[in-house]
């Protein structure tokens, strides 16, 4: 696949990464918590998209990688911050699908 291929699917899976980050995240959990979690998430989705598009002989190759990665880092944000929290959906995903502690009712 060519390396404009590979971004594209990356950045495919990064605007709909922020809905499965919703199923992981906690709403009790802290605003940095929550960003980490999210980062670590669009790195591990990004090394999927490289293995699932090139194979692991993708990984000599650092532009297309690095790019393919970065995609997904940036699509996931961009989709979170302009599409997927304006319309509380990953709220309500995360409400749902969150345990809830004794003694606190959300």
């Amino acid at each position: 696949m060519s390396t404009l291929d590979t971004i594209a699917i990356g950045s495919g899976v990064g605007g709909l990464l922020p809905l499965l980050t919703a199923i992981v995240q906690q709403p009790f959990w802290s605003a940095s918590v929550k960003r980490i979690v999210a980062v670590v998430l669009a790195l591990g989705a990004g090394v999927i998209t490289v293995v699932s598009t090139g194979g692991l002989d993708q990984f000599t190759h650092g532009i297309p990688t690095l790019g393919t990665l970065a995609a997904v880092l940036a699509a996931s944000q961009a989709a979170h911050d302009l599409l997927w929290k304006p319309s509380s959906i990953t709220s309500r995903i995360e409400s749902k699908t969150s345990p809830r502690p004794a003694g606190i009712t959300l």
